[in-house]
């Protein structure tokens, strides 16, 4: 990778980084002599944590202290088989990936176990993707049934004031009803009570589930020998535990590259029946979901399937449904009259009542303070009076309605729509339906000869939904493109101008190919100078987050962090446009940031890195799931998988090679 000026700011740090990071280099245990070690497997994994887990966290990481005076924590632990022979190995990398193999053997209730020495070994990118295709994407692997749900009801977000454990069924789905009526028969120990939701679900009934909520139900089918089963998806991870809007496409994407085509097309399937049940694509399939939806990447997502799918008549039925689907969503709900503005483009909007119930405990506290001081009144009397309806606030009112739209957005939370969110058309969103529109075009063309009738008898044709996207692709560039800065940004049509907010959202129209090539090459000359930090892309420029004070407290989707949809969308993006090189540089730098963590942290896949410092380390507002877990991570998280494996693809044989080595992304020569 050659350098340029605008990376010269990295090379002070990539030398530090040179230095302090724990690369996986040989240890002079020798590998060639360290093959199948037979070792009793519980005094082995207790004598390992007693000695290198000084800190006490469960995992040995480059944070485990040498204590003085002794050896513990030296980082270097030697091995003895059942014949007494005995092997050392050094290193943290190494030492946590003992810590692994032993504790999987302790887990399946195996008293002698052959350590292999290659697998101990093993270079990081083999191992992290190895780890993924064959242990991550099975562990994250959830259905809704009977044999699913006690997974599932482990969350702490199915705790409800009865203590009951609530499944909810669309209002027209016998065949579920019927079934989970059987399962909370024959499965007492569930807990579980099911409900059937009305035929017309308003915001206010959803309000009225806050205390009772619970899990929707998904697709159903009936296997080869009659048995009724869940169709499988793939959760985020860690305290995500349901299937997620646009968690869903960015996990596809990794699936396929892994091979598991079928559960990737499970996962289209259960979206297929959240649009023809709940009417959108669910932010995630719970109760306090059905108000809003997530960005819209259905059609990108079953035609990434469909690619991976053999043609013939059965796969020619599963597109139509995906079109039928793809045209109820975007008609009914994006375009629909809570979505569209009169600018003609679209916005995130959820019209739920009140505070979002899944947000950490304390969230809105300074809120209520603030408004109960108006009030005069402590914040909790405030909050009880405010929440029973007893006191009305417009202004609280419309904090929620934007707080929820953002959520909406998946962006939660940004300083980009922390506030307004409900009153922009945002560069993302459009970006998104200008894809939907051209997939759903290239779908009628080259599938079924340029013109479909859908189940109600109308007529759609490839060149109405062309029309469609032209007339959206202008209207971004009237509203959202700024010429003088060469750049996208969102457009507050209520106050009818542009933000100034700078963001990673400013390359989607590069993914979406609703840029024109001018376009491209201005974004990629004006924002990758912002917004390129050591670890990849942030979510947005420090100048457009502001100062972190006690009442401006940090953001998780802006500056300094960083997050696996936006660099795979801005992979793609740059190679649209032809920068491909530029797209294999961006890819290191985020593939070099997770593989270093792995290595120093236990096998560490997080939902989001600090860019700025390459650190997973990260504690803002939820914190950083996948950090959380006892001795070996069984999921990782979601898309970072994802990104990982399909960054690869992005990388010669020779990137390959000097990531192994976690040579930092300002040393590497491109090959």
């Amino acid at each position: 990778m050659k350098h340029t000026k605008a990376r010269l700011k990295f090379i002070c740090a990539a030398i530090g980084a040179l230095f302090t990071a724990t690369a996986p280099i040989q240890s002079y245990s020798q590998e060639a002599q360290f093959r199948h070690v037979a070792v009793v497997v519980r005094p082995t994994l207790d004598s390992l944590i007693m000695k290198e887990d000084t800190d006490g966290d469960k995992k040995i990481t480059i944070d485990d202290p040498h204590i003085p005076g002794t050896n513990k924590g030296n980082k270097r632990f030697t091995l003895t088989s059942l014949d007494g022979k005995t092997y050392e190995v050094a290193g943290t990398y190494y030492l946590s990936n003992l810590l692994q193999a032993l504790t999987l053997a302790k887990d399946e209730g195996i008293d002698t176990t052959l350590i292999d020495g290659s697998e101990i070994f093993a270079p990081p990118v083999e191992r992290i993707a190895n780890s993924i295709k064959n242990l991550y994407w099975q562990g994250l692997t959830r259905r809704i049934d009977g044999n699913g749900l006690g997974k599932i009801f482990t969350d702490t977000k199915t705790k409800t004031i009865t203590g009951l454990n609530y499944v909810y069924v669309p209002h027209d789905d016998g065949l579920a009803k019927s079934y989970f009526d059987s399962v909370a028969i024959s499965r007492p120990d569930l807990r579980m009570r099911v409900v059937r939701l009305p035929k017309k679900i308003t915001a206010k009934y959803v309000e009225g589930l806050n205390d009772s909520a619970g899990i929707l139900s998904l697709k159903m089918a009936r296997s080869a020998d009659g048995r009724i089963e869940g169709a499988p998806f793939v959760v985020p991870g860690g305290r995500f535990n349901e299937m997620y809007g646009w968690d869903s496409y960015f996990i596809a994407l990794g699936l396929l590259q892994d091979g598991k085509v079928e559960l990737a097309k499970s996962m289209v399937d259960n979206f297929i029946y959240e649009i023809e049940n709940y009417g959108k694509i669910l932010n995630a399939n719970r109760t306090y979901y059905l108000t809003r939806s997530q960005p819209p990447f259905f059609t990108s997502m079953a035609l990434a399937v469909y690619d991976f799918l053999p043609r013939g008549a059965a796969t020619t039925d599963w597109l139509k449904e995906v079109l039928y689907a793809a045209i109820k969503l975007h008609d009914d709900y994006w375009m629909g009259p809570t979505h569209l503005t009169s600018t003609e483009l679209s916005r995130y909007y959820d019209d739920g009542i009140g505070p979002p119930p899944e947000v950490e405990p304390g969230r809105y506290q300074h809120l209520y303070e603030e408004y109960g001081k108006k009030f005069r009144m402590n914040a909790g009397t405030f909050e009880r009076e405010y929440l029973s309806g007893k006191i009305r606030v417009p202004t609280l009112d419309k904090f929620f309605t934007n707080d929820r739209s953002m959520r909406e957005s998946g962006h939660d939370a940004s300083y980009r729509l922390q506030n307004n969110c409900a009153e922009l058309v945002t560069v993302d969103l459009n970006s998104l339906l200008y894809k939907s529109e051209t997939d759903i075009a290239d779908i009628i063309s080259k599938d079924f000869g340029g013109e479909v009738k859908l189940k109600d008898g109308s007529l759609e044709t490839a060149s109405s939904w062309r029309k469609r996207a032209k007339i959206r692709r202008v209207l971004m560039t009237k509203y959202l493109w700024n010429e003088r800065r060469g750049m996208f940004f969102d457009y507050d049509f209520v106050n009818q101008g542009q933000t100034d907010f700078v963001s990673a959202t400013t390359f989607y129209p590069l993914w979406s190919g609703a840029a024109t090539k001018e376009q491209a090459r201005l974004v990629v000359q004006n924002a990758i100078p912002l917004l390129e930090a050591a670890g990849g892309i942030v979510g947005s420029t420090e100048v457009s987050r502001g100062p972190i004070t006690k009442d401006h407290p940090q953001t998780q989707w802006d500056y300094p962090f960083g997050w696996a949809p936006h660099q795979m969308l801005i992979w793609a993006g740059l190679k649209n446009y032809g920068f491909a090189k530029l797209s294999r540089e961006l890819a290191y730098r985020w593939l070099y940031t997770v593989t270093m963590n792995a290595c120093d942290y236990d096998g560490t896949i997080a939902e989001k890195y600090d860019l700025v410092n390459r650190s997973s380390q990260v504690f803002a507002e939820y914190g950083n799931v996948g950090t959380r877990f006892s001795y070996i991570t069984r999921g990782g998280f979601g898309w970072t998988n994802a990104s990982y494996v399909v960054g690869l693809t992005y990388l010669s044989k020779g990137l390959i090679d000097d990531l192994d080595r976690l040579i930092p992304p300002e040393w590497v020569t491109e090959r």
